[in-house]
């Protein structure tokens, strides 16, 4: 085993909405106007927060999850990304301690496996004293975690600070930072949490985070903490070899296809792909590809567009019906659908692979850690096989026509409840559901769509040559 000694710090938060992302997000912008080099992680099955830590620190984020991926891998990725850095800062998610069945995937548990240090972020909006008791019960909850002290958010005045820093004084819990509430670092919301950073311009926000997080935090205070981070054991680098290229697969990332981990999609790159991103909303036709991999995103917010571009729908269509190995998560298999209905009930003719439609529903639908199994062969598995990953949307797919002779691609078990259920859709080249996956926790999967994809790719080179 190898060592990785980098400085580095968790920030946690005491429940969900306690204003981590706005924190992190600022924080990285001071630290990288320092001339630091600085790599951020978010903890959890998360998309849309990396983002702004991108925009803040003009590297891609990455994502941390013991239910998505092995630890000894997730381990892998922090020691490949985060090395030749300065320092490495990981958002938590929901509370410290929140995570699936008994703290998978929690912050606390992240934060044990890298043996880092964690800072707990305290809303003490409506609070004066009782900020510091519930740190203390975080702190005491579990001995193992690192706690090194708290920042304090939402302070409503001087004097308001004064009290509560009291308080954290007598218990001994260092206060890091103390912010005070500032509605102009408020980021747009909608019904998957924040809105992306690819659907609005939020720099001049981004910039004001910056400038609160470096008066308001103790930003020397954080590096020193995160350099009493102790050496971390990993597993020596593998020295890559020349990628012999298989075939070329189109990615969709524009607006409304955004949900992606990066280190997913190299995944898929080690095992012989090359990635061609395309525009399902700009793009007027497919580019020379293989295979297609259609992620998550927001298609819902621009079904108009995407109805009014019918030459994409026509050509994935047409990929699909030739053959061509396509995957879909989410967003994806929406817009693979026949039709798709937004939250006010208006529809829009979608890419038509799937005989399905997808409707807006006002309550959440489902969200969670789950285990897929494969109801027949697949181009990501055998029938029989099981796939980790996790859902959370808000649209709900209804087959057209006889329910009972659709071809579900999956039975789906709730993690949390056990509650098992079928969903997706299969064919032989086409694989699309609700389900979010990380290749590198499915590592298997992704050889086998890139070598169906190269399978395609030969059969069409013989089928020329005739």
């Amino acid at each position: 085993m190898g060592q990785l000694n980098i400085p580095r710090v968790v920030i946690a938060g005491v429940s969900s909405g306690v204003g981590k992302t706005t924190i992190v997000t600022g924080l990285l912008l001071s630290l990288a106007s320092r001339g630091l080099n600085v790599q951020s992680y978010k903890v959890g099955p998360d998309y849309i927060d990396p983002g702004f830590h991108q925009l803040a620190s003009g590297k891609n984020a990455h994502n941390l999850d013991t239910w998505l991926v092995p630890p000894s891998s997730l381990t892998d990725i922090f020691a490949t990304t985060a090395a030749g850095n300065d320092i490495a800062v990981i958002e938590g998610v929901m509370g410290l301690y929140d995570g699936g069945n008994s703290g998978v995937s929690s912050t606390a548990a992240i934060a044990k496996l890298l043996k880092a240090p964690v800072l707990l972020v305290v809303d003490a909006k409506s609070m004066g004293e009782s900020a510091a008791a519930v740190a203390l019960g975080f702190k005491l909850y579990d001995p193992k975690i690192n706690f090194a002290g708290v920042i304090i958010n939402r302070l409503g005045s001087p004097s308001h600070k004064q009290i509560v820093c009291e308080a954290f004084s007598r218990l001994g819990i260092p206060v890091i930072g103390t912010v005070f509430r500032n509605s102009e670092l408020a980021l747009p919301e909608r019904h998957l949490g924040l809105t992306p950073v690819s659907e609005q311009d939020v720099a001049a926000t981004v910039a004001e985070m910056g400038r609160q997080m470096a008066r308001q935090v103790d930003v020397d205070a954080l590096l020193s903490l995160a350099k009493t981070a102790g050496p971390l054991a990993v597993r020596p680098a593998i020295a890559k070899k020349g990628r012999l290229l298989k075939a070329r697969i189109g990615v969709a990332q524009d607006e409304a296809f955004t949900f992606y981990y990066p280190s997913s999609l190299e995944i898929l790159a080690e095992f012989g792909a090359e990635l061609v991103p395309f525009s399902p909303l700009q793009d007027k036709h497919l580019p020379d590809v293989d295979g297609i991999v259609l992620g998550g995103g927001f298609p819902e917010m621009f079904a108009q567009q995407l109805a009014d571009n019918r030459t994409m729908c026509a050509d994935i269509r047409r990929a699909a019906e030739r053959g061509m190995p396509i995957y879909a998560e989410c967003g994806g298999l929406m817009y693979l659908t026949r039709q798709l209905s937004d939250f006010n009930g208006r529809h829009y003719d979608m890419a038509g692979v799937i005989p399905a439609i997808c409707q807006m529903q006002s309550k959440l639908e489902t969200v969670g850690y789950v285990e897929t199994t494969a109801l027949t062969d697949n181009v990501l598995c055998a029938a029989g096989d099981t796939l980790r990953g996790h859902e959370f949307h808000f649209s709900r797919m209804t087959p057209i026509g006889q329910e009972a002779d659709f071809p579900w691609a999956f039975t789906f078990k709730k993690m949390r409840t056990g509650a098992a259920y079928q969903g997706g859709y299969v064919s032989e080249n086409v694989l699309a559901s609700y389900l979010h996956m990380h290749f590198a926790g499915n590592r298997q999967a992704a050889g086998r769509f890139v070598e169906q994809c190269a399978h395609y790719k030969c059969r069409q080179a013989c089928a020329g040559d005739k």
